[in-house]
């Protein structure tokens, strides 16, 4: 029977020596801040958050 490591939440130790992806300071996800103004002219923020596109999410740089 082949251990599935996904499913049984082991993690591989040599991940934690990658280096970690220079776009998202290894998060794995990009946050966008932006402004926009309303119909009654008020100054409304957000924050979009999404995966980061460089290491697809991962948090690690990708090797090559």
């Amino acid at each position: 029977m082949a251990d599935n490591s996904e499913r049984t939440g082991v993690f591989d130790e040599r991940q934690l020596g990658q280096q970690r992806c220079p776009d998202c300071a290894g998060s794995g996800e990009l946050r966008i801040e932006s402004e926009n103004i309303n119909e009654h002219f008020e100054v409304e923020k957000q924050v979009v958050i999404a995966p980061c596109t460089r290491c697809n999410g991962s948090g690690f740089a990708p090797a090559g």
